[in-house]
């Protein structure tokens, strides 16, 4: 991170690092469950929700890509081994051993409002203190509310 960009973050950079990379472990499970859900899910409006789940993954894909630029950004290494996601992540993993569709998205729902409450806080941590971060955990929070209201909607759908 070059000299100036470093200076304008008014934060702990190495707290805030550790944070960013929680997220990342996070993200890293989000994307493999919505993947995997994808591929497993059963049920009515089977296709829709594969469909919903498929595109999901890759907002998370893509949210894994934006935690690994900033923290590289900041100085930072980010998570190198899947093996530490376990140890970092704070949403951690709900693996889908019951493949109904209510159930797939009963899990996402929650892992959705895990993810809220995770980028809620770096909001407020980061707000007038690092715009850089702020931004994009702005951006990654309207995609994980939106991701909520999405999941929510095919469960009242499925549900009638």
């Amino acid at each position: 991170m070059g000299t100036k960009g470093r200076a304008i973050v008014k934060l702990d950079v190495e707290d805030l690092i550790n944070k960013l990379n929680r997220a990342l472990a996070d993200e890293w499970y989000a994307y493999y469950q919505y993947w995997i859900g994808a591929k497993v899910v059963t049920g009515p409006m089977r296709d829709a929700i594969v469909q919903e789940m498929l595109e999901h993954a890759g907002d998370e894909l893509r949210h894994a890509g934006l935690l690994v630029d900033r923290i590289i950004q900041l100085n930072g290494t980010p998570l190198l081994s899947p093996d530490e996601w376990k140890k970092t992540s704070i949403c951690g993993y709900l693996p889908p051993l019951d493949p109904h569709v209510l159930k797939v998205l009963e899990q996402n729902i929650e892992a959705e409002q895990c993810a809220i409450g995770v980028y809620s806080e770096l909001l407020e941590l980061t707000e007038n203190k690092d715009p850089i971060t702020y931004q994009m955990v702005l951006e990654i929070l309207q995609d994980e509310v939106e991701h909520e209201e999405d999941l929510q909607a095919l469960q009242e759908d499925i549900k009638g």
